[in-house]
């Protein structure tokens, strides 16, 4: 792995979470370009603060899974907020994270009589809990609303049709095309779920996702989502969705039955974040902030040369091609105190190395017009632009 280049470390960040931190191997602190930290609330005072009241007033933790003894009304309050922030008569369920949620949702919901039919790029989380479930499995070309067509026919016969895909495909920073979706969707009598952990907070007017990016929040049946990113970044996901489904998630989904509940101080938080992104007067600056950020660094360094990848999006990848390339100059911008990481193979296919660069509100615009000069800068010396 090393002499492939694909081998990983973990570099060891000594401070919060924020857009200047400090790193064991850096003696100065240095940019932070790759957090999933869309809208700067990892370390927000309001955040900070209600995560410290819940842990004062409802303790460490439970010491047990919900349905024995481990729900408190806090739990119970946040799970109606995350309904009421999309607006509908739904219902919700809280996870320790969005991997357990998409881990315990095909397992609990499907059968050997259905068929679930995914994006060939959804994320592990979604493979994996695809793999835990009966129904018959098809694959549709990313983001190719025709070939999802092929794929439902081919699945016709089957009692329930559920479609799976990412809202944000993350190592590629492309939202895929809900409303094309939907109308196939639609025409099969499926079912659509939707993963939008690299989308609730920040994307769509709103703030909550995908489908209202889309203009179909309405149509999408169950949806996935993390607290742990936008929403202050620390832990937890949840399903949110009919109140059949969930009740229904609530019985029988195994991550959900045989982990411990979310810690209080994680529950605070999240509620505060949820606060925040709800309030136009509070959410509209930090839109601005992020999106005014995000077309910046793309325009300038497409105008540089490089070859990026995403449309519309906050993850905005510097395409690369060679792991062992992507690698150094990973490193090259640790020395020059921008911290950005390399992805290759498994995480991205064999040959499409990367350096994913993240975008957040936190930034300052000084701090995106350095980090561009220096992906000038050493783009020029590795002889990429």
């Amino acid at each position: 792995m090393k002499a492939a280049g694909t081998f990983k470390t973990e570099r060891v960040i000594t401070t919060p979470q924020r857009s200047s931190i400090n790193v064991q191997s850096s003696s100065a602190a240095v940019l932070n370009f790759c957090a999933n930290n869309y809208l700067g609330l990892a370390d927000h005072p309001t955040v900070v603060s209600r995560a410290t009241t819940y842990l004062r007033q409802w303790g460490n933790g439970l010491s047990s899974v919900r349905f024995i003894c481990g729900t408190q009304t806090i739990h119970k309050d946040l799970e109606a907020q995350i309904s009421q922030f999309y607006g509908t008569q739904g219902d919700t369920i809280l996870y320790a994270s969005c991997f357990d949620a998409n881990a315990g949702i095909f397992e609990s919901l499907l059968t050997a009589d259905d068929a679930v039919i995914s994006d060939s790029l959804n994320h592990a989380s979604i493979i994996d809990g695809v793999r835990l479930c009966k129904a018959q499995r098809f694959r549709y070309a990313n983001g190719d609303a025709q070939d999802l067509d092929r794929q439902l026919e081919r699945a016709r016969d089957c009692r329930v049709k559920l479609v799976a895909t990412d809202g944000v495909f993350s190592m590629d920073g492309n939202i895929a095309p809900l409303r094309d979706i939907v109308e196939v969707v639609e025409r099969h009598n499926a079912v659509l779920f939707v993963d939008d952990a690299h989308a609730t907070g920040f994307l769509g007017a709103g703030g909550r996702g995908s489908g209202e990016y889309a203009g179909v929040m309405d149509r999408v049946h169950l949806v996935n989502s993390t607290l742990g990113k936008a929403l202050g970044g620390a832990a937890g996901g949840y399903t949110t969705g009919s109140p059949l489904l969930v009740s229904m998630l609530r019985n029988t989904s195994r991550p959900y039955l045989f982990s411990n509940t979310l810690p209080p101080s994680v529950v605070g938080a999240a509620a505060a974040a949820l606060e925040i992104v709800s309030n136009e007067q509070t959410r509209a600056p930090l839109l601005d902030r992020l999106w005014a950020n995000a077309r910046v660094f793309r325009r300038r360094m497409q105008d540089a040369g490089f070859v990026l990848a995403g449309k519309d999006h906050a993850i905005i990848p510097v395409m690369l091609g060679d792991a062992k390339l992507a690698s150094r100059m990973a490193e090259m911008m640790l020395d020059r105190g921008i911290y950005v990481v390399g992805f290759s193979y498994p995480v991205v296919p064999k040959d499409k190395a990367r350096i994913r660069v993240q975008l957040s509100a936190a930034h300052s615009l000084d701090q995106v017009n350095y980090a561009v000069d220096s992906f000038i800068e050493v783009g020029r010396e590795l002889k990429v632009i």
